[in-house]
């Protein structure tokens, strides 16, 4: 196809990656609200609170993927990612009006299931509706409105917070407005984009793919001609009939997942969902208290960088955005594996060696930019591409609950290895998990780009 409809394609991908710049804001808000409800509920000092404060949502997050794959094949795509915004305005609220910790953490918990309905639909949305030359830069589009939500967390945070003295006092910190209103408006901000979410997402169509797998054949030609005009959907529908049958559910899409011919392409979805987490990078934004304090710097100091690293990452994200349809995934998940392995071997030894200042504040921005343009949005291509249409909702649920669990693991473990490691061994273990991650890219995940969903359905699984 030389030609599509511009204005309409991005149209319904930007609404549709609104849930990834959901996402990435609530899923970060907490790491600058961090200091200041732990002082209010007073568990600063309780690291067993601290990690299920800052993990609960983790599993939420598990709930919500492992449940939006069945529902998706069963209710549509459209449907959940309406549902999902009115999750994510209900428990950002919850989260800021909460008084007690019980609440906050109930709240926290609701909101994970709404990443986890965010992150599993809506690059499987995308991925479904984009045409096949420009559908990695599409999926990433996704990768980039999570980076911006994560950006936004971290500048709302900035300009939320008061000025904190170096020295200051738990009780102090509680006594101030940021521990007693201050956390609040950092939660409760999120309600504008949700809601602005939910409006638009009443305006999309439904996944043509999901349409016709469900046998609505006409619907699903006339979204497509929306997309590339008549004698596009023509085609596609042509390439549907070849391979798409009716899209399994429930226990079937289960057993077909589960079969032999499905095993190698099950194998890499898991692995690469898990290594995007183990990475590592992902306690550099849920613990930048921690790691910027273990370099020299005090709470204020801390909310500015962890500012320069959302920039470092929405930097990084264009990369990957004009080069996942040019050097292809499969180079970039070893760029990024192979990058982040060396990083982590000279952040570690850095902190061994108690190196301080603004030297800690490169390595830590490079690092978030090789996972940026790497396995931060690649992941998520991957994932929305090498599964057959009949099973991909059960599919996304299954990688995207194996990657929450593992983000859980990752986020809550770092307080204990960072306890008992130190923040040098910490990095030096997640090192040794990418030089791993990078042998698994080079020797067992396919180059997808430029192929078709149908042709990738035809080569991988046959």
């Amino acid at each position: 196809m030389n030609t599509y409809n511009k204005g309409f394609v991005y149209f319904i991908c930007l609404v549709s990656a609104m849930g990834g710049l959901l996402f990435g804001y609530d899923w970060v808000v907490i790491g600058g609200a961090k200091p200041f409800y732990e002082a209010y509920f007073d568990i600063a000092g309780d690291a067993t609170m601290q990690a299920l404060t800052m993990s609960i949502a983790l599993l939420g997050c598990l709930l919500g993927a492992t449940m939006a794959g069945f529902l998706a094949d069963r209710y549509g795509r459209k449907n959940l990612l309406v549902i999902s915004a009115l999750v994510f305005f209900l428990s950002s609220w919850g989260t800021g009006a909460a008084t007690e910790i019980t609440v906050f953490v109930v709240a926290r918990l609701i909101g994970g299931v709404a990443i986890g309905l965010a992150a599993d639909l809506s690059p499987m949305y995308i991925a479904e509706v984009a045409p096949t030359q420009i559908r990695g830069r599409l999926v990433t589009l996704n990768q980039l409105t999570i980076v911006l939500g994560i950006l936004g967390a971290q500048i709302v945070n900035m300009l939320i917070a008061e000025p904190v003295a170096i020295d200051a006092s738990v009780a102090d910190i509680c006594a101030s407005w940021n521990g007693q209103s201050g956390w609040r408006w950092m939660f409760w901000a999120v309600c504008v984009p949700s809601g602005l979410f939910f409006l638009l997402a009443l305006f999309i169509p439904e996944s043509p793919r999901w349409l016709a797998g469900k046998q609505r054949l006409k619907k699903a030609h006339a979204v497509l001609t929306r997309v590339g005009g008549t004698s596009y959907a023509d085609a596609e529908i042509e390439n549907y009939k070849e391979v798409v049958g009716e899209s399994h559910g429930g226990s079937a899409a289960l057993k077909a997942l589960f079969s032999k011919k499905m095993r190698n392409v099950l194998i890499i979805g898991l692995v690469v969902a898990v290594f995007q987490q183990w990475s590592g990078t992902n306690v550099i934004f849920n613990y930048a208290q921690e790691i910027f304090q273990a370099a020299g710097y005090g709470i204020s100091d801390v909310l500015m960088n962890i500012v320069i690293t959302g920039i470092a990452n929405l930097v990084f994200t264009f990369v990957a955005i004009f080069t996942v349809d040019k050097l292809g995934r499969k180079t970039l998940m070893m760029i990024g594996a192979a990058g982040l392995a060396g990083i982590y071997t000279i952040l570690g030894l850095c902190y061994f060696m108690e190196f301080t200042g603004f030297v800690m504040i490169i390595l830590v921005v490079l690092a978030i930019g090789f996972y940026a343009m790497s396995l931060g949005p690649i992941t998520w291509v991957l994932l929305s591409e090498v599964f057959p249409n009949r099973v991909r909702g059960v599919a996304m649920a299954i990688c995207t609950a194996a990657l929450w669990i593992a983000s859980f693991l990752l986020t809550y473990t770092f307080p204990f290895l960072n306890g008992g490691l130190g923040t040098g061994g910490t990095f030096i273990l997640y090192a040794v998990i990418c030089l791993l991650g990078f042998l698994f890219a080079w020797r067992r995940i396919p180059e997808t780009k430029g192929k078709s969903l149908e042709v990738l359905e035809k080569e991988l699984i046959g």
